[in-house]
C-alpha cells in the first residue's frame, strides 16, 4: 500500500487525535477519520465488532450508542484495548471494555436513554485489524424514550452533522437490506453534506434477513440506486447468535459461506463481506489522508507557530528553581501595577473595545451618575415653601415680624446641605465597587499562581477598604465645613436686593437653544400591540426638544416633543424583557405622544439608562419626586398666607435656591478630586511601593509561587502537543507524495437521493437495455489493456477458485478497481459495460436481453462451492 511512510499515516492521525483530545479545544484540526452513520439498529456496532473480531460494544434494542465512540484500530502483535480517560489501564478482557463504555456513557448522559456529543476515545491493538479510525455515532431515531428530550431527532442529527460535515471525514452510510433504500436516513444525510458523493461509502447489512425471493443484487452492483464509491454487503450476527455467544470468527466464516452459496451474490463474493470492507476502508482512509496532507501540513505549521511563543518559556522550566520564583514574583507584581494604572488612567495600547474599563466607568460615576443623584435630592417646591413659612413664623414667635429674618434662610440652607451627604457617600461606594472589580480583572493574569492571586486581591482590597473610611470622613468633613459658615458674600450669591426682584420662572436655566445634547438608539416600549409592539428609533435630544427618526441618517422624522413640563420616572422591567426602561411624562397630565400619557424608553443596560437620564438633566428634564405628601401638606395647600409673609417666603426661597446652587457646584467639583486623591491615587502608590513588602510578610515565597495543578497540567499538555506537532510534521515531511493510490471513481447518476423520501424502484430484474444510462453507448470503449479483469480458465473453473467469476463481469470493477491496490488500474467506467471484455467471442452472454431467469453458463462449479 505505497511506501512505509504512508502506512504510518493512520497511527499518526490517531496520535494527533489523542494529543488534541487531551489538551481540549486549543487545537482545531479536522483529522481524517471515518464516521459510521445509520438508523437505529441498522447494525453499525456489529460491523465495528466484526472488524475487531471481539464483542466489546454495548448491545440491546432501542438506542444503545448514546455518545460518539472514536474507535482507533491499530495493528499489533498483542491484543488489548485502552481508553483515553483511563490511559494507565490496559483491558485484555473485552467484556470489561463493554462495561467501561456503558459506565462512561452513563456518567455523562445518565442511565435513562439520554445522549451527549462528548466522545469516548477507545484504542484497540490487535493482530486481526488493519489500521483504521472510525467514529460510531448514535443511531438516527424519531421518537423520544426515557429521559430523552422532545427534539431528540434533531439533537442526534446535529451531532452526526458535526462529524460528517468536515471535508476530512469519510462517511460510512449503513442501511439494512430489509428496508427501502430510498428512505435511508444515512444516505440522505450523507447527500446533504457530500452532494458529489466523493466521501460516501454505502454498506448494506442484514442481507440474510430479506424476504424469500428478494435480493439486493442490483443495489450491490451499484445499478439500482448508484453511489460514486458503490456499496459493500455484510452479514452480521443475529441477536440470537450474540446471545448464544457465537464466535465472531465463526460468524465471518458463515458470512463468507453465505456470499459464496447465494445465487444472487456468488459472482461478487470476493467484493462482499467484512474483511473486504475493512481492506477497502483502510485503503480509502489512507488515500483520503494522503489527499488532505497538504492542508493538514499547513494547519499543523500554523498551530506550531502559535505554540512556539508559549512553549519557549516552558522549555527550560524547572519548577523548584528559587531564582525563577523570585523573578516571576517581581514580574507579576510589577505587571499587576502597570495593568491597574492602565485600566484607571487609560492607555493607547491593548484598548478594550468590548466594554468600559475601570477608569472610564469611574468617569461616568463622577460626571453622569453623581450629578443625577444630586438632582434627585433637589427640594420639592411646595414642601420648601411650607418649611420656609414655618421657619419665619417660628423665628418671630409671639411677635409679628416686620422684616425677613436671616435665621430662616440659614436654617433652610443647612437642612438642604445636610441632604447632600447621602448622594456623596453613595458616589464613594460606587467608585469602590469599580476599583475592586478592576483589581479582580488585573489579578486574572496571576491565575497560574492561585495563592499569589488570592493574597494580592486580599491585600489590595483591604487597603481600598481602609481608604474608604478616610475618604468618607473627608467628604463628610467637606459638608460640615459648608454647614459651619454660610458665606452670603460669595460672588455668585444673588444677595437680598436681587432676591426680592427675581422672578422664579427665570430660575430655570436651559442650555443654549437647539444645542444637541445627545444622539442614540432607544426603543419605544409601549406602542400599541396592534402596531407591532415596541420599536427602535434614532433619538436626538436638544436643549428644547426630543425628536426621533427612522434611522441615524435623520432624514425621516417621526415626531418632535417639546421638553416643557416634562419629567422622568423609573419603570419596572417587564417580566419577559431583558431591557431597562424609564418613562417621560407631562406634569400637567397631558398626552405626550398620540394617545399616550407617557412614553416608555428602553435601553440594553442600566448604565445606558443612567447616561440618558444625565443627558435629560442637562436639558432641564428632572426626575419625578416621590409622592410622600402627608395630610399636613394637604391641609397646608388650603391654607393661604398673608401677602407680607408670601413676599418673605419668596425672597428666602430665591436666596436658598441661589446658595444651594453654589454649594452643589462646589461639591460636584470637590468630590471627584477628593476621591481621586484619597482613594485612587493612594491605591496606585500603594501597589507600586508597598504591595511587594506586604506579600513577603504575608507568606513565604515558595508557597506564594506554587503553581496551580491546572497550570502544571497545561504546561505538560502544551509541551506534549508541541512535540506531537513537531513529530507529525517530520513524519509528514518524510512521506513521498508519489504513493500508490487510486483515483476517485467517476460520477454516477445519483439524482435518486435528491428526490427526498420517494420510494425506490421495484427490485425486479430488468433487461440490459433498460439499465443503460442515457447518452452512454452500450459498446465497450475499446479493448482493455493489461491482463483481463475476469480470467476464465480454459478447461472450466477449478472447484477451489474464487466464486464463479464469469457470471457477472462488469460490476466487479466498481469496487475491485478503485479499492484493491493489487488489481489493474481502472479502465472501465463505474457503470458496468455490458459486453465483458475478458470473454472470448465464442462464449454466449450470461444475460440475454429477453431472458427473465438469468441462466448460468458454468454449472459444474456450483456443487463444488457448496461442498
Amino acid at each position: 500500500m505505497g511506501n512505509r511512510g504512508m502506512e504510518e499515516l493512520i497511527p499518526l492521525v490517531n496520535k494527533l487525535q489523542d494529543a488534541f483530545s487531551s489538551i481540549g479545544q486549543s487545537c482545531h484540526l479536522d483529522l481524517p477519520q471515518i464516521a459510521v452513520v445509520g438508523g437505529q439498529s441498522a447494525g453499525k456496532s456489529s460491523v465495528l465488532e466484526n472488524f475487531v473480531g471481539r464483542d466489546f460494544l454495548p448491545r440491546g434494542s432501542g438506542i444503545v450508542t448514546r455518545r460518539p465512540l472514536i474507535l482507533q484500530l491499530i495493528f499489533s502483535k498483542t491484543e488489548y484495548a485502552e481508553f483515553l480517560h483511563c490511559k494507565s489501564k490496559k483491558f485484555t478482557d473485552f467484556d470489561e471494555v463493554r462495561q467501561e463504555i456503558e459506565a462512561e456513557t452513563d456518567r455523562v448522559t445518565g442511565t435513562n436513554k439520554g445522549i451527549s456529543p462528548i466522545p469516548i476515545n477507545l484504542r484497540v491493538y490487535s493482530p486481526h485489524v488493519l489500521n483504521l479510525t472510525l467514529i460510531d455515532l448514535p443511531g438516527i431515531t424519531k421518537v423520544p424514550v426515557g429521559d430523552q428530550p422532545q427534539d431528540i431527532e434533531y439533537q442526534i442529527k446535529d451531532m452526526i452533522l458535526q462529524f460528517i460535515s468536515r471535508e476530512s471525514s469519510l462517511i460510512l452510510a449503513v442501511t439494512p437490506a430489509n428496508m427501502d433504500l430510498a428512505n435511508s436516513d444515512a444516505l440522505k444525510m450523507a447527500k446533504e453534506v457530500d452532494p458529489q458523493g466523493l466521501r460516501t461509502i454505502g454498506v448494506i447489512t442484514k442481507l440474510d434477513l430479506m424476504d424469500e425471493g428478494t435480493d439486493a443484487r442490483d443495489v450491490l452492483e451499484n445499478k439500482l440506486l448508484p453511489l460514486r464509491r458503490g456499496y459493500i454487503g455484510v452479514v452480521n450476527r443475529s441477536q440470537k447468535d450474540i446471545d448464544g455467544k457465537k464466535d465472531i470468527r465463526a460468524a465471518l466464516a458463515a458470512e463468507r459461506k453465505f456470499f459464496l452459496s447465494h445465487p444472487a451474490y456468488r459472482h461478487m463474493a470476493d467484493r462482499m463481506g467484512t474483511p473486504h470492507l475493512q481492506k477497502v476502508l483502510n485503503q480509502q482512509l489512507t488515500n483520503h489522508i494522503r489527499e488532505t496532507l497538504p492542508s493538514l501540513r499547513s494547519k499543523l505549521q500554523s498551530q506550531l507557530l502559535s505554540l512556539e511563543k508559549e512553549v519557549e518559556e516552558y522549555k527550560n522550566f524547572r519548577p523548584d528553581d528559587p531564582t525563577r520564583k523570585t523573578k516571576a514574583l517581581l514580574q507579576m507584581v510589577q505587571q499587576f501595577g502597570v495593568d491597574f494604572e492602565k485600566r484607571i488612567e487609560g492607555s493607547g495600547d491593548q484598548v478594550d473595545t468590548l466594554e468600559l474599563s475601570g477608569g472610564a466607568r469611574i468617569n461616568r460615576i463622577f460626571h453622569e451618575r453623581f450629578p443625577f443623584e444630586l438632582v434627585k435630592m433637589e427640594f420639592d417646591e411646595k414642601d420648601l415653601r411650607r418649611e420656609i413659612s414655618y421657619a419665619i413664623k417660628n423665628i418671630h414667635g409671639v411677635r409679628t415680624g416686620l422684616f425677613t429674618p436671616d435665621l430662616a434662610f440659614e436654617a433652610i440652607v443647612k437642612k438642604q446641605v445636610v441632604k447632600l451627604k447621602e448622594p456623596c457617600l453613595k458616589c464613594v461606594d460606587l467608585v469602590i465597587q469599580e476599583l475592586i472589580n478592576t483589581v479582580r480583572q488585573c489579578t486574572s493574569k496571576l491565575g497560574s499562581y492561585p495563592r499569589l492571586r488570592e493574597e494580592t486581591e486580599r491585600i489590595v482590597t483591604t487597603h481600598i477598604r481602609e481608604r474608604e473610611g478616610k475618604t468618607k470622613d473627608q467628604i463628610l468633613l467637606l459638608i460640615d465645613i459648608e454647614l459651619s459658615y454660610i458665606n452670603t458674600n460669595h460672588e455668585d450669591f444673588i444677595g437680598f436686593a436681587n432676591a426680592q426682584q427675581r422672578n422664579t420662572q427665570t430660575n430655570k436655566k436651559r442650555a443654549v437653544p437647539n444645542q444637541v445634547i445627545r444622539r442614540g438608539w432607544l426603543t419605544i416600549n409601549n406602542i400599541s400591540i396592534m402596531k407591532g409592539g415596541s420599536k427602535e428609533y434614532w433619538f436626538v435630544l436638544t436643549a428644547e426638544s426630543l425628536s426621533w427618526y427612522k434611522d441615524e441618517e435623520e432624514k425621516e422624522k417621526k415626531y418632535m416633543l417639546p421638553l416643557d413640563n416634562l419629567k422622568i420616572r423609573d419603570v419596572e422591567k417587564g417580566f419577559m424583557s431583558n431591557k431597562h426602561v424609564f418613562a417621560i411624562f407631562n406634569t400637567e397630565q397631558r398626552n405626550v405622544y398620540k394617545d399616550l400619557r407617557q412614553i416608555e424608553l428602553a435601553c440594553d443596560s442600566q448604565e445606558d439608562v443612567d447616561s440618558w437620564k444625565a443627558s435629560f438633566l442637562r436639558a432641564g428634564v428632572y426626575p419625578e419626586k416621590d409622592q410622600t405628601e402627608n395630610e399636613d401638606g394637604a391641609q397646608e395647600n388650603t391654607f393661604s398666607m398673608d401677602p407680607q409673609l408670601e413676599r418673605q417666603v419668596e425672597t428666602i426661597r430665591n436666596l436658598v435656591d441661589s446658595y444651594v446652587g453654589i454649594i452643589n457646584k462646589s461639591i460636584r467639583d470637590l468630590m471627584p478630586k477628593t476621591i481621586m486623591h484619597l482613594m485612587i491615587n493612594n491605591t496606585k502608590d500603594f501597589i507600586h511601593s508597598e504591595l511587594l513588602a506586604y506579600l513577603y510578610s504575608s507568606a513565604d515565597q515558595s508557597s506564594l509561587m506554587e503553581e496551580s495543578a491546572d497550570q502544571a497540567q497545561r504546561r505538560d499538555e502544551m509541551l506534549r502537543m508541541y512535540h506531537a506537532l513537531k513529530e507529525a510534521l517530520s513524519i509528514i515531511g518524510d512521506i513521498s507524495t508519489s504513493t500508490v493510490s487510486t483515483p476517485v471513481p467517476p460520477p454516477v447518476d445519483d439524482t435518486w437521493l435528491q428526490t427526498g423520501s420517494g420510494h425506490s424502484p421495484p427490485p425486479q430484474r430488468r433487461p440490459v437495455s433498460a439499465v443503460l444510462p442515457p447518452g452512454r453507448p452500450p459498446a465497450v470503449r475499446g479493448p482493455t489493456p493489461g491482463p483481463p479483469l475476469l480470467p476464465i480458465p480454459a478447461g472450466g473453473p477449478s472447484p477451489f477458485t474464487a466464486p464463479p467469476i464469469p457470471s457477472r463481469p462488469g460490476p466487479q470493477n466498481v469496487f475491485a478497481a478503485p479499492n484493491d491496490p493489487f488489481s489493474a488500474p481502472p479502465q472501465i467506467p463505474s457503470r458496468p459495460a455490458r459486453v465483458p471484455p475478458g470473454i472470448p467471442p465464442g462464449v454466449p452472454s450470461r444475460r440475454p436481453p429477453a431472458a427473465p431467469n438469468r441462466p448460468t453458463i458454468i454449472r459444474p462449479a456450483e456443487p463444488s462451492l457448496l461442498d
